[in-house]
Parts: C-alpha cells; structure tokens; sequence
C-alpha cells in the first residue's frame, strides 16, 4: 500500500514585479494558508517519507510556511519537470520514485495536479471527495490517495482511492474563496 499526497503551491502575488513566472513569490494571503495546512498536517499526524517538488519559488515558499506550521523540517528532492507540468508527466515522475518509500508528498502547480487527482481516481457516483476536486482545485490544497500498488511504477489510471481532499478553506473560512 503507498500513499501519495499532492499540494498545490499556495496563493502566489500576480502584482510582484517578477520578469519570470518561475520567480513568482507568495502573496500574505498564501503564507497565512501554507502555515494552517501544516498545523494541520501536524494535528493529523501526517508524514511523508520522500518529497518532491518543484523548484518554482511560490513552491518553496510554500513549502516554507508549511514548515513552520507543522514543526518538522520538510526536505525535498527538487525535480524541474514537476513546474507547470501535464498529468502525464506528473505520472513519469511518479513511476521512477523510490520503492522504498510508502509515504510521499508530490507539491506542484495546476492544472497539473487536479487532472492527475481525476486521472488516478475512478468516477464513482457517490464519491463527494472526487466531486470537489472537478469543481476546483485551490491553491495551498492537498489531496491524499491511497494505491493498492507494491511500486510505485505501479501507478496506473483509476488505481487510487481518494482519502482526503484539504483546502485551505475547510480549516479556515478566512481563506476562501479564491479566485484562481
């Protein structure tokens, strides 16, 4: 059984004065909902094996403040690919990690993540998690799945079950909706 775990970056600042969208930062906004989800990483008791993540600044900020809510240092493998990539690629990455690891944190961008999330997870009529996911994806949220799978290149279309589907939001009212 693994268990992956995606995290799209937190809210980022259009208005900063950035020539490349790579180097885009977090807004306040974004930090504020980074921070709640690692306290609540950390009142779920959560933890990750491997990470891997993309370089993006907004991802290592996030990553930042999500580290100083939940109170562990969070050490990622940074992998170029993750940055503004496809479902499919999210995938190819996805096969080459580690076997050994059961527990892993994937932290990326959209649409990336949210079509990777409905790619993995069979429509099911009654599945409300799903559901919210084909609504939307907002920043600074987290989806878990679980995998029936011994490896990870195991990893195949309709194999996960979604197990929790956290926004920034649910845990704090202040912090949505969203625009993006």
């Amino acid at each position: 059984m693994k268990t992956l775990t995606l995290l799209r970056h937190a809210k980022s600042g259009w208005d900063d004065p950035v020539t490349r969208d790579f180097d885009r930062p977090l807004n306040a906004k974004g930090k504020r909902a980074a921070q709640t989800v690692g306290r609540h990483l950390r009142d779920l008791n959560l933890a990750f094996d491997h990470i891997v993540a993309s370089p993006a600044i907004r991802v290592g900020e996030t990553l930042d403040a999500i580290e100083a809510g939940y109170g562990r240092k969070l050490a990622p493998v940074w992998e170029r690919r993750i940055y503004l990539a496809s479902a499919a690629t999210l995938l190819d990455v996805i096969h080459e990690l580690p076997t050994d690891a059961d527990r892993v944190l994937l932290v990326g961008h959209n649409p990336g993540l949210e079509d990777l999330v409905l790619m993995l997870v069979p429509e099911m009529a009654d599945d409300d998690l799903r559901a919210l996911v084909e609504q939307k994806y907002p920043t600074a949220t987290l989806a878990e799945m679980t995998l029936d799978i011994g490896g990870w290149e195991g990893v195949a279309v309709g194999a996960a079950r979604l197990t929790r589907y956290i926004r920034p939001r649910d845990l704090d009212a202040t912090l949505g909706p969203d625009e993006d």
